[in-house]
């Protein structure tokens, strides 16, 4: 069952600048994985990856989600 969990993901893509934002949202989106504009990062579909997509919700956009 623990492997089904596993196997989500989710896929996002920023599309908004960090330029003149707080320093707590650009840790987060490179925690993200993504540090260019319109680049795409696949993580593990976790409460704290939602958590940090929400935080960023602006920059970001899920693209998919399995």
């Amino acid at each position: 069952m623990a492997n089904k969990t596993a196997e989500k993901t989710v896929t996002v893509e920023q599309i908004g600048s960090p330029i003149r934002r707080p320093a707590i949202q650009r840790q987060t989106l490179i925690g993200l994985g993504l540090n260019k504009m319109h680049r795409r990062s696949t993580l593990e579909d976790t409460p704290s990856v939602r958590g940090m997509i929400r935080a960023v919700q602006h920059l970001v956009r899920v693209v998919d989600e399995k």
